[in-house]
């Protein structure tokens, strides 16, 4: 309870009720409280459960997701215009121990497995699966070079990843704009709806002002840099966010005139208040610290150095003095969903996959990036540590899982129990 309420005190304060909404949502089951609790899984791999093993000076400061659990994986359509599988939302992505972005992913394969009534040893071999393609992907990368592992994209997956950019192929920017707008007087508006707010002129002044602020943000390669017409504002609402993430924070939706007048065209960009990460409470690096303007800045330097082509509409701005995030509400983001995947050669060529794209995610964030923060080859680091003991450093990680995903299902209980009886203050 001390650990949840120092990281959410003030914005229960702020917002009860979306906190109770928030806490509802988490009480579900063991893994939708993991989700929305890193700050707990943080405290404890700098206490009870702190490891130096397969870690160095180096190691220790690489840029990481910082929530890498098992349903923080998608689609997204890349700069170059091809869908991608990879990780996604890297609101709480930081620099330090690559280890700790491993061992949440695997704990929560073992909450997964569990919920999903595997075996231990089912669950150990999923475990060690991902850990050996996780090694496999990244020796290769070390060794041969940053193209030798690919992207996951429709022509090099197969299966339930493949099936999800299938789906997300047949997602349109006609039908995204269908159901969150409405045409009037020949142009686009934003439509009314459930958590949909007006908002009076003066805000909408300082959203557009924050919008040009965000435009110099954006990735000098980016086509979105160079499409004025693109840039015109024609309409901007206000959304609370009530998810697990985002409980109770604004976020303004801005709907943009698209690279051309044709109405299906328009694109629909988000302004979301950036949070301040669980992991940067743990990690005391003053370099590290110092290099962010802001926490908007920082997760959107974080998705550049992480996501190889990102969202050309990916950057950052100020609203109130705060730090923003700001991106596309894209029509071809999927997310993976494990309700159906229960077959053990589907379970098994999933992890796999996740495991080639979490090696690729380590690779990408080093010195041929733009950033300054990570000035080192992160593959040979990584690959250096862990040296030949890999048998070590998958036993590491399948234990972990093990006893992680235990520690978490008693976790949970406690968390239901104070929050049913009123124990949590809101």
């Amino acid at each position: 309870m001390d650990i949840l309420v120092a990281e959410f005190g003030e914005s229960m304060k702020r917002d009860p009720a979306a906190f109770r909404r928030k806490f509802r949502k988490m009480a579900a089951s063991p893994f939708a409280f993991y989700r929305g609790s890193a700050c707990l899984f943080y405290a404890d791999m700098t206490s009870s459960y702190a490891d130096d093993a397969f870690l160095d000076e180096r190691t220790r400061r690489v840029w990481i997701h910082g929530d890498l659990h098992a349903e923080n994986f998608g689609t997204y359509m890349n700069s170059s215009g091809v869908l991608v599988f990879n990780v996604n939302d890297f609101d709480e992505a930081y620099v330090g121990p690559y280890l700790w972005d491993l061992k949440r992913l695997v704990a929560s394969l073992a909450l997964i497995g569990y919920a999903k009534a595997l075996s231990d040893l089912a669950i150990s071999d999923l475990i060690t699966a991902f850990a050996e393609s996780y090694l496999d992907a990244l020796w290769a990368i070390a060794t041969e070079g940053d193209d030798v592992v690919g992207s996951l994209t429709l022509e090099t997956t197969s299966g339930v990843i493949h099936r999800v950019l299938q789906q997300a192929r047949l997602s349109t920017r006609v039908a995204l704009l269908d159901k969150i707008t409405t045409v009037q007087n020949h142009d686009r508006r934003f439509a009314a709806g459930d958590g949909v707010h007006l908002i009076d002129a003066p805000t909408r002044a300082a959203v557009e002002e924050a919008f040009h602020a965000y435009l110099p943000t954006l990735s000098p390669s980016s086509a979105a840099m160079h499409r004025p017409i693109a840039h015109t504002v024609k309409d901007v609402v206000l959304r609370k966010g009530v998810g697990i993430g985002s409980a109770g924070l604004p976020s303004y939706s801005v709907l943009l005139e698209g690279h051309t007048q044709a109405l299906e065209n328009d694109v629909v960009l988000y302004i979301k208040q950036a949070q301040t990460p669980a992991v940067s409470r743990y990690v005391t690096d003053e370099r590290v610290r110092a290099y962010f303007l802001h926490q908007g800045h920082r997760t959107a330097e974080s998705q550049r150095a992480l996501q190889f082509n990102a969202d050309p509409w990916v950057g950052y701005t100020e609203l109130d003095g705060v730090g923003q995030l700001v991106a596309e509400v894209s029509p071809y983001s999927e997310d993976l969903s494990w309700d159906d995947v229960n077959e053990p050669d589907e379970l098994h060529s999933t992890v796999h996959d996740l495991g080639r794209a979490v090696a690729r995610m380590h690779s990408v964030a080093d010195d041929e990036s733009s950033h300054t923060l990570v000035d080192f080859c992160t593959e040979a680091a990584i690959t250096s540590v862990i040296g030949a003991d890999r048998d070590g450093f998958v036993g590491l990680l399948v234990d972990f899982a093990h006893t992680y995903g235990a520690r978490t299902r008693l976790d949970h209980q406690i968390f239901v129990d104070l929050f049913r009886n009123g124990e949590l203050p809101l």
